[in-house]
């Protein structure tokens, strides 16, 4: 009767690991598979043709597949709020004309920087509930993404987000230094919700988030955010 038993726990339990393993590892943006499997191809070139380097092509496999990580995340619950497009460290909060490709009125507006160094998530993620109004890119120079002239003159991508209240945010993927390729998956007009992945920037990098005047911005320079997550503002109160 025990070795009855035995056999539905024994399953019970292998699906439960199996599910735990599933949970803690977390799944890859399609923008990293080419570049995964190119790493994964010379690694096993070179052991073909040498008989090394098995260790150190299993590490430098595991580290790409890593860095294109996309883990699952949780929305707040809060609404008139502006989500974290991006994991990173708070580089500077400040009062800045914003880029003329985003066709925001003319003016200072609240601008969160947030620094991705190489070991973050890559991932961008959409900052409001709402629709895309415009997507435009602009080709630029590769300084390190820490630099604040880096918003003016990198390589970059900016998405201008609509939320449901009519509040304009606007997004800038930025290069860096290492940074050579930007990721844009939305186009204008698609809706799109709050957590949502967007887009991805490979290697270190930085991320702008652009909020309508009036906001209240809830984080400081040296504060770490979790895209999707991570609350970056409050949007004004008065047309909410």
């Amino acid at each position: 009767m025990s070795a009855q038993s035995a056999g539905p726990q024994s399953g019970t339990s292998i699906g439960h690991v199996a599910e735990l393993v599933r949970a803690a590892v977390p799944p890859m943006h399609p923008g990293g598979r080419p570049i995964v499997a190119g790493v994964a191809a010379g690694a096993a070139l070179v052991r073909l043709l040498t008989g090394r380097g098995t260790v150190v092509g299993l590490a430098a496999t595991a580290a790409t597949a890593a860095f294109f990580r996309e883990p699952r995340r949780v929305r707040p619950a809060r609404t008139g709020v502006v989500v974290a497009p991006a994991d990173g460290t708070v580089a500077t909060v400040a009062e800045v004309e914003p880029p003329a490709e985003l066709g925001l009125p003319a003016g200072p507006v609240p601008r969160v920087s947030v620094f991705l160094s190489v070991l973050d998530v890559h991932v961008q993620r959409v900052p409001v509930d709402g629709r895309v109004v415009a997507v435009e890119y602009r080709p630029g120079v590769f300084l390190s993404a820490d630099l604040d002239k880096a918003s003016e003159d990198n390589e970059r991508n900016a998405v201008l987000f609509e939320a449901t209240d009519g509040h304009r945010v606007g997004v800038l993927q930025i290069a860096g230094l290492l940074a050579r390729r930007i990721v844009c998956e939305v186009a204008q007009g698609d809706e799109v919700a709050a957590g949502e992945t967007f887009g991805l920037i490979r290697f270190g990098s930085r991320v702008d988030t652009y909020l309508p005047a009036g906001s209240r911005v809830l984080v400081e320079p040296g504060q770490r955010t979790i895209g999707g997550e991570t609350v970056l503002a409050e949007l004004p109160a008065a047309d909410r």
